[in-house]
């Protein structure tokens, strides 16, 4: 295979996972002439029945009809954001609907995909050759080192960088599927909530005021003590299995290589997805270009660009053979990009009706964080974390601030354990499910297409049910009483 032939054998092929929401947004775009506004008040609970129908879709249809949604998942979640759109349309108009998409799609969903695809095909590029051997100790050590890289590089950089060297590492083991779902718990969620690089509720809190450095110090303590809890559990299970398969089979020869790293520059391009990701936070020279009403922001459109600067250098001075050696393959991303443009914009009416605050739908929801006018530090542990659990963490950590009162310097001074609630509460039980946050799903599509069976998405929401909900209930104990 000539080097031509390889290097288009891993060129992105998201068009086919945007398509159909070009085809929806065009119609509305021509509309749009004014910027209305959503009043999540006049929306009824009905509105997020589409909603519901991708997370019943995700959950039920892989196990119902398997061959049904593995050929036709992009169509399936085109046909609920329809169901949402068109009688959105019909009621609120063309010009609410398009600046809607417009805002979903440009403000949120494309950053989004952007930075994801850059960290995916960075982290993508960097093989761990040599003697990979998935024994209970090296395992555990792997997933603690996971779980500090988290808050230096984000939980998707962390996760894209290591899932596929682990995997690696247990491709003799008989037993894999618990290694993904505690690598998800750590590596993908809790252990990125000690900086706001580490996960992007904590990045809207940096850009509201919160000081760089303040979850290290208020986070620390329940992190490392649900950190420290879940390695124990994950070794005590991991040696019990590994002991029912008698060990590990003899080495091949591949795997008796010494220990080696392919694709170092990319760990140059990493740090500099991190800078790019930073700069937006930090460079605010005002203004923006406009788009239909909707204002991008120069810093996010510089981001963006870079980003996209990133991965294409990342395909150009990466070798094929390693990519292909890493057996790294768009599936993945592509299966995320279809999938979570469906997500996004079923998601609208939710997001609205939290934000209503207690004038919405979720109203009561809003008005039990608080009891006498002072804010109860464990119901919003327990409210902000599981609306994240199924909704984006990001916004969702948002409204739980406003409501504390959006002043970051009395929610870091004397309100300090509320706003320790509410950042634990959108990291860490964004684990919940595998739509609580980004790299969740992204593991597990990897992890399939190694051939690992990972469970429904029921079947996962019985293992975190099992053991994170109890765990939450402990620091809610422990930390928030």
């Amino acid at each position: 295979m000539t080097d031509a032939i390889r290097r288009r054998a891993v060129r992105p092929r998201l068009l086919p996972g945007l398509a159909f929401l070009a085809t929806l947004a065009l119609p509305a775009l021509a509309m749009a002439a004014e910027v209305p506004h959503l009043d999540g008040r006049e929306l009824g609970p009905l509105w997020v029945v589409p909603f519901v129908g991708v997370l019943l879709s995700i959950a039920v249809l892989p196990l119902a009809a398997p061959m049904i949604w593995h050929h036709h998942f992009g169509k399936i979640t085109a046909g609920w954001t329809l169901a949402f759109l068109i009688p959105f349309a019909m009621r609120y108009g063309l010009d609410l609907t398009a600046t809607e998409v417009l805002h979903t799609v440009l403000l949120e969903y494309i950053p989004f995909i952007v930075l994801l695809t850059a960290l995916f095909t960075v982290a993508g590029g960097v093989r761990l050759k040599g003697a990979l051997v998935g024994t209970p100790l090296a395992n555990t050590v792997g997933l603690a080192l996971g779980t500090a890289l988290a808050s230096l590089m984000g939980t998707t950089g962390a996760s894209m960088l290591l899932i596929r060297p682990l995997l690696r590492a247990n491709d003799q083991r008989r037993y894999k599927v618990h290694t993904v779902v505690f690598f998800i718990f750590l590596v993908a969620n809790i252990g990125g909530s000690l900086t706001p690089l580490g996960d992007p509720p904590l990045f809207l809190g940096f850009l509201k005021g919160v000081s760089f450095f303040w979850p290290t110090t208020h986070l620390i303590a329940p992190a490392a003590f649900a950190a420290a809890i879940l390695l124990v559990v994950y070794f005590i299970t991991d040696w019990v299995l590994y002991a029912r398969e008698g060990g590990t089979e003899p080495l091949t020869e591949e795997f008796k290589e010494p220990l080696a790293i392919e694709g170092k520059v990319n760990f140059l391009l990493l740090g500099a997805i991190v800078g790019a990701v930073l700069l937006s936070g930090v460079w605010h020279p005002g203004g923006g270009l406009d788009v239909m009403g909707v204002v991008l922001p120069w810093e996010s459109i510089a981001s963006q660009a870079l980003l996209l600067l990133i991965t294409g250098l990342s395909l150009h001075l990466t070798e094929s053979e390693s990519r292909r050696m890493n057996a790294f393959s768009w599936g993945p991303m592509v299966e995320v990009a279809k999938l979570f443009a469906g997500i996004f914009l079923t998601m609208i009416p939710a997001l609205a009706i939290l934000r209503a605050g207690t004038e919405g739908s979720l109203g009561a929801i809003i008005a039990a964080v608080n009891h006498d006018g002072q804010p109860v530090p464990a119901a919003y542990f327990w409210a902000s974390g599981i609306l994240s659990s199924f909704l984006d963490n990001a916004p969702t950590y948002l409204v739980f601030f406003n409501t504390a009162g959006g002043d970051a310097v009395h929610l870091m001074g004397e309100w300090a354990p509320t706003l320790t609630a509410i950042s634990a509460g959108s990291v860490f039980m964004g684990a919940n499910s595998y739509i609580g946050n980004a790299p969740n799903f992204m593991v597990k599509a990897i992890a399939e297409e190694r051939g690992v069976k990972m469970p429904s998405f029921f079947g996962y929401m019985a293992w975190s049910c099992g053991i994170l909900v109890p765990l939450f209930g402990l620091i809610t104990l422990v930390f928030f009483r």
